[in-house]
């Protein structure tokens, strides 16, 4: 049987690298913006909050970690079941955008070990 071989390509230059970490950042910086703003303005209007308190509530659900004020009004729970369903995605979508250029680089540097290692033919 004959071996199939898919070339590989070099890994990109460390300058275009850090442009995708950086663009990967940006992105990711603006959708947890996006996020917080949606909670804050939310549980001020929704649950009767302060700036300060819809700030702390926003950025524990965004986070996983759970609520800090009671919620009194049956709109404001609603509201903030809601935004912990779309919290729990907002957040894994957040990290994977953060972190995609790293773990490609790496499974593409892992690829290419991989390849120089088996040419032993």
């Amino acid at each position: 049987m004959e071996k199939t071989r898919i070339k590989t390509k070099a890994l990109l230059p460390v300058k275009i690298y850090r442009l995708r970490i950086i663009k990967s950042s940006i992105i990711s910086l603006l959708l947890l913006v996006f996020s917080l703003g949606i909670g804050i303005v939310g549980y001020k209007y929704f649950c009767n909050f302060s700036w300060t308190d819809a700030l702390l509530n926003a950025s524990m659900i965004l986070t996983g970690m759970g609520p800090v004020n009671n919620i009194s009004t049956s709109v404001g729970k609603i509201f903030a079941s809601f935004y912990a369903l779309y919290s729990g995605i907002a957040f894994l979508t957040i990290f994977a955008v953060f972190f995609s250029p790293i773990f490609h680089n790496f499974l593409h540097r892992f690829h290419l070990d991989v390849d120089e290692n088996s040419n032993t033919d």
